[in-house]
């Protein structure tokens, strides 16, 4: 069986765009180039790799291992790749990165000044739901991941390297804004909007009112920060958010920080990665700028 670097690079375009003309954009070939690679190589394995059923690809069962098999493959070659431009000296490559929802609110301004440090490192960012950063991780797509709970059902390696401090939200308005030492209990009848199951903002919170033998009532289950400070803002009930997610005076977005009893939830962020990964020199670069700039961006300091 023979395949060449050019045929996996493609295939896994078709893998992670499921067309075979936005495969062929993103290798930057022509469409009828990239149909012949592909068919190429499905002689090559002597296997269906895929199917088109309504203008959509799938992969059979033997694409999905060689998608697998083609990803460690270049995913090792890039490292060794890196490793040889450390050896020389060199700072050049791509980092790929991707964080959690929430994390959006710090990680740019730490990339920024990493690239500054750094112009000729290219960065891949992903911004998703706690979800689609696991699967990432799972599929050895990304060098790095940031998130608040790393996932216990994967082999990972996880540095904690920020605090994140979870707070109770209220409408700037609202009669409990001006109260002091107030009980979880005492908010036991208030709408709340929180995030979606699965985030790692919900299970931490979920996790609290569990210890609490509390069970809130959830008006909303919302997907975006965003959404949920503009509906508290709106009076739709309170929320339970991560202190990055808003501006440091809250007041310029409608919003009061509630002096509750128990909070902030104490919680953390985390550099994960996959447990045997061989981390480049770029990612252990970036890994460290990380940790000597979270200081300055940390709430709790």
């Amino acid at each position: 069986m023979h395949s060449t670097f050019r045929q996996l690079r493609l295939f896994l375009a078709l893998a992670d765009e499921r067309s075979v003309s936005r495969a062929a954009h993103a290798c930057h070939v022509t469409q009828p180039t990239a149909s012949m690679q592909l068919k190429e190589l499905s002689l090559g394995v002597g296997l269906s790799l895929y199917e088109v059923i309504g203008k959509q690809v799938h992969l059979t069962a033997a694409g999905e291992e060689l998608a697998k098999t083609a990803r460690a493959m270049l995913g090792e070659w890039q490292a060794f790749s890196h490793y040889v431009d450390g050896i020389k000296g060199l700072e050049r490559g791509q980092l790929r990165l991707a964080v959690v929802s929430t994390a959006k609110y710090f990680v740019p301004r730490m990339l920024g000044e990493f690239c500054t440090n750094h112009p000729e490192i290219d960065i891949a960012l992903e911004v998703l739901n706690r979800d689609g950063v696991v699967t990432l991780l799972r599929e050895n797509r990304v060098d790095l991941a940031v998130m608040s709970t790393p996932p216990t059902d994967l082999d990972v390696e996880r540095e904690h390297f920020m605090a994140n401090p979870l707070v109770a939200i209220a409408p700037i308005r609202d009669p409990l804004v001006a109260r002091q030492d107030l009980a979880i209990e005492e908010l036991a009848k208030n709408n709340f909007i929180l995030r979606e199951p699965g985030s790692g903002t919900r299970m931490a919170i979920d996790r609290f009112f569990d210890q609490s033998r509390i069970k809130p009532r959830v008006r909303l289950e919302l997907g975006s920060n965003e959404a949920i400070k503009q509906a508290v803002a709106g009076g739709l009930g309170l929320s339970i958010l991560s202190r990055h997610a808003l501006s440091p005076d809250p007041a310029t977005e409608g919003l009061a920080i509630l002096d509750l009893v128990g909070f902030p939830i104490l919680s953390n962020w985390y550099i994960v990665h996959l447990t045997g990964k061989r981390l480049s020199p770029i990612a252990t670069v970036f890994k460290n700028h990380l940790q000597a700039t979270a200081a300055r961006l940390d709430p709790a300091t």
